[in-house]
């Protein structure tokens, strides 16, 4: 798995993560959306340096202008609820993208370990297309690869892009291991060292599905 840390050098992305982080710009829900709306944006133009395109004549008022234009085929998947968030900044930029969506959550037990509950999943067919999966924070890895596993039982793409905010180290590490090495790129915004004893990133910035649509019960 090819690893792309977005803020290893500088860029606008580590101003959005700042403003994703801090707890007093939190409050306001729709900056909280739009910045990671952005950053799924940011990602997408990176990404689209990677794809495939052709030679296309465009008939314009005044001629024949020689164009590329892009010959990839491409999903866009969120896990819900969170990943909505990325999901559209993705969509922005790949906005004939087929798409498709993800119902996972954890479910606890009373020990603080959990399961992920896979309740829902809607996609298209999967071969020879490129697949962006979208997860805005990636603490264990573990819905991820599920839905990952899910989306691609029936056909696999040619190449999948995951795309996050924040990922902890204990993710990545299991990833690195889970993914195929040569088909799967990560790109993250930042990468956090702890994990609470609930799987909760340090420092991380919450709960990022709490702070773009609201608390649930």
């Amino acid at each position: 798995m090819k690893i792309v840390n977005l803020c290893e050098k500088n860029s606008i992305v580590c101003q959005y993560l700042a403003e994703l982080r801090d707890k007093k710009i939190q409050k306001d829900s729709m900056r909280f959306r739009r910045n990671m709306e952005r950053i799924g944006m940011y990602a997408a133009m990176e990404i689209s340096k990677t794809l495939a395109y052709q030679d296309t004549e465009i008939q314009t008022p005044l001629g024949i202008a020689q164009c590329k234009t892009l010959s990839d085929k491409i999903v866009i998947s969120s896990i819900l609820r969170a990943g909505l968030t990325l999901h559209n900044g993705v969509l922005e930029v790949f906005d004939k993208a087929e798409n498709s969506f993800i119902a996972a959550y954890r479910k606890y037990g009373n020990d603080n370990k959990f399961i992920i509950q896979m309740e829902y999943m809607s996609r298209p067919p999967m071969e020879g297309k490129v697949l962006i999966l979208t997860d805005c924070m990636i603490a264990t890895g573990s819905s991820l690869m599920l839905a990952y596993n899910k989306l691609i039982d029936e056909g696999e793409p040619v190449h999948t892009h995951i795309v996050a905010s924040i990922c902890s180290e204990a993710a990545l590490k299991y990833l690195s291991k889970q993914l195929p090495h040569k088909r799967v790129t990560l790109w993250i915004g930042a990468v956090d060292e702890e994990l609470t004893n609930k799987a909760y990133i340090i420092p991380g910035l919450g709960d990022a599905g709490d702070l773009a649509y609201g608390e649930k019960i």
